[in-house]
């Protein structure tokens, strides 16, 4: 005997309800994806901004994108009807066919404000990327805290005073964050907060904004004054690198990400090497001047010795006097640190120090071996210097690079003067020392040392004796003799000699993963 299941409809009714649930839910989707509404898109097409969504279209895989949260909105009743995804859309998707989560703020929805339900989700998406091994990027422009929902003491306590742990960075994975508009509030923390932030000409981050500052002193601020690209690009720091555009700048995230791995536990990637790489070793002599006092862009040799178009420099703007930069030698991730003497001769100063030490703690923490050029006098000293804490500044630069477990071959070049040859990679800290026959290692430059020990300037009788007392055994043969540099090199061989040490150190035993001392190390200090 068979009978009819008591569940099944009749074919009719049972299309009127899938009928009516598909109609909701197209209805309840299109109100999502219309974010703030097509006025305000149409005022962002104009302006040439690309808004939350097209953001994340350009900076993912195609067809990769799954969204976390599209149906959200506010959790304050009065604004639930004019929050559509509550103003930050999270999702996941791929970068160069590996998993990433992010957060893309939506300007057009109450200036992307903060508020309880999109902090859950950028909470969930902070927590899915550490347990899962994803890097994380922010698509950053936000008005900052949603007042309605903050102010008094249940907000603050509610809002703020519920998660402890909501800026605490381990470096888990990468994060890489854009300042595309306005970022105030949180938008600038996770700035801040991240591996590598690329700005937008014409955007602005700050702690709040121009208008709550101008309150707040009595005048006037102009906003691009208070935290626009030239003053964190510059003065700060925060800008690792400034693009024109929003699509520059989400494909700068997409390369920055590319040279890294996914997750602390893993080696970088290995990529192909391109054509030509190397094929201007032979020549490369010829970026170094005759004279010691002539300065040059040692950019110019760092590109001839790492793979063809790979250098990707991090803060040009700031620290000038160094360079730090992803590069690949053999298709293999390292860390480029690098004195410059194009700026200042390449005395080393406060915020060059900064610029290395923040370096130094990216590499360290996600498995880049560090590689190192040396031509520096040593430090910029003086009253200014002193009020600028270079001696704290220049110990935190030197216990990064004890503390570093990553592979570090350091290169001498030219100069190697004083506590900078340790700061650079001299001694023992670094696990291969090389040098150029060019290379000359002392603790300062032999006429100050002459003028110092006696007293004489030069043309006095006596001056010509003692400046050869200070010049004695700085030669490269002489600190090669005592085994303080392990190889003396040609020039034209630095690439094969590098590609061949990473080679000797890589970390076997470990799969390629350091011990990560510094994880916790602050992102700016």
């Amino acid at each position: 005997m068979t009978g009819r299941d008591p569940d099944d409809k009749p074919p009719d009714a049972l299309e009127e309800r899938r009928e009516r649930l598909e109609r909701e839910f197209a209805a309840r989707e299109a109100k999502a994806l219309a974010m703030g509404g097509p006025e305000k898109l149409a005022r962002r097409a104009a302006a040439g901004l690309l808004d939350a969504r097209q953001r994340l279209e350009r900076l993912l895989d195609a067809g990769t994108y799954i969204e976390s949260g599209l149906f959200s909105t506010s959790a304050h009743p009065p604004d639930r009807d004019r929050s559509p995804s509550d103003g930050k859309i999270a999702g996941f998707g791929k970068i160069g066919g590996r998993e990433v989560a992010v957060v893309s703020n939506d300007f057009t929805v109450m200036g992307a404000s903060s508020g309880a339900t999109n902090g859950r989700k950028i909470a969930h998406m902070r927590r899915v990327a550490a347990q899962r091994g994803l890097p994380l990027v922010f698509l950053g422009e936000s008005s900052g805290a949603r007042m309605p929902d903050h102010m008094g003491s249940r907000g603050m306590g509610s809002l703020l005073g519920n998660d402890g742990l909501q800026y605490l960075r381990q470096r888990e994975t990468p994060w890489a964050s854009a300042t595309l508009g306005m970022s105030y509030g949180s938008s600038s923390w996770y700035a801040v907060l991240s591996d590598f932030n690329v700005m937008r000409k014409g955007a602005v981050l700050a702690v709040s904004s121009s208008l709550l500052a101008s309150l707040a002193i009595k005048e006037e601020v102009d906003p691009q004054e208070l935290g626009g690209w030239q003053l964190h690009a510059e003065v700060t720091g925060f800008a690792d690198m400034v693009v024109d555009t929003d699509e520059e700048a989400l494909d700068a995230i997409r390369r920055f990400l590319d040279y890294l791995p996914s997750h602390h536990n893993e080696a970088p990637p290995v990529r192909a090497v391109p054509a030509g790489s190397g094929a201007r070793m032979r020549d490369i002599l010829r970026h170094l001047p005759a004279s010691r006092t002539q300065v040059y862009d040692v950019r110019r040799i760092i590109r001839d010795v790492v793979d063809a178009d790979s250098y990707f420099e991090l803060k040009p703007r700031f620290g000038k006097v160094a360079t730090t930069g992803l590069a690949r030698l053999d298709g293999r991730t390292v860390g480029i640190v690098a004195n410059n003497p194009l700026y200042k001769g390449a005395a080393m100063d406060t915020e060059a120090c900064e610029k290395i030490t923040s370096f130094i703690v990216l590499c360290d923490s996600f498995n880049i071996p560090l590689v190192l050029f040396v031509d520096t006098p040593g430090f910029v000293i003086g009253t200014e210097a002193e009020r600028r804490r270079a001696p704290g500044k220049i110990m935190n630069m030197m216990n990064a690079l004890a503390l570093t477990t990553v592979p570090k071959l350091s290169v001498i070049l030219r100069k190697s003067y004083g506590q900078a040859y340790l700061n650079m990679g001299g001694g023992r800290n670094s696990d291969e020392v090389a040098a150029w026959p060019t290379a000359e290692v002392s603790f300062m430059d032999s006429g100050f040392a002459a003028k110092i020990v006696s007293g004489l300037d030069p043309g006095d009788p006596g001056y010509a004796e003692a400046l050869e007392r200070m010049s004695r055994d700085s030669e490269v043969w002489d600190i090669a003799s005592i085994y303080a540099v392990q190889s003396v090199i040609r020039p034209e061989l630095t690439r094969d000699y590098l590609v061949r040490m990473l080679d000797v150190h890589r970390l076997r035993l470990t799969g390629g993963v350091g011990q990560r001392q510094m994880r916790a190390w602050p992102t700016s200090y």
